[in-house]
């Protein structure tokens, strides 16, 4: 997984703004405008639009603008690239635990 760090780096750089997630929650009932989307938020059109680009270069949305409107929508890609990540922590984690049980038994029964 080394090889996804800056792809990660930029997934969970575009999670780490409560903004960015709020719209995430929103594409998951389907694609929708910018103008939509940036609708709930108390910012300029241009700031919003920042936090669009952030979700666009961290892979979680793709855009599509046809005449003046700009359409939104969720991508799945990076749900299973954090996914992998996860797991991978998930293991090493277990295998921590699984020999720190293995001590500690070691040294119950060795009283």
């Amino acid at each position: 997984m080394a090889q996804h760090s800056d792809q990660l780096d930029g997934i969970f750089h575009a999670l780490s703004d409560p903004t960015r997630r709020a719209v995430l929650g929103r594409l998951r009932q389907g694609p929708a405008s910018v103008s939509e989307l940036a609708e709930p938020f108390d910012m300029a059109l241009p700031s919003f639009m920042k936090h669009v680009g952030v979700l666009e270069q961290g892979g979680w949305i793709r855009t599509h603008k046809e005449g003046r409107v700009r359409t939104c929508a969720l991508e799945s890609a990076p749900f299973g690239v954090v996914e992998e990540w996860l797991n991978e922590q998930q293991e090493i984690w277990e295998a921590h635990t699984d020999r720190l049980e293995q001590f500690v038994t070691q040294q119950e029964e060795s009283r």
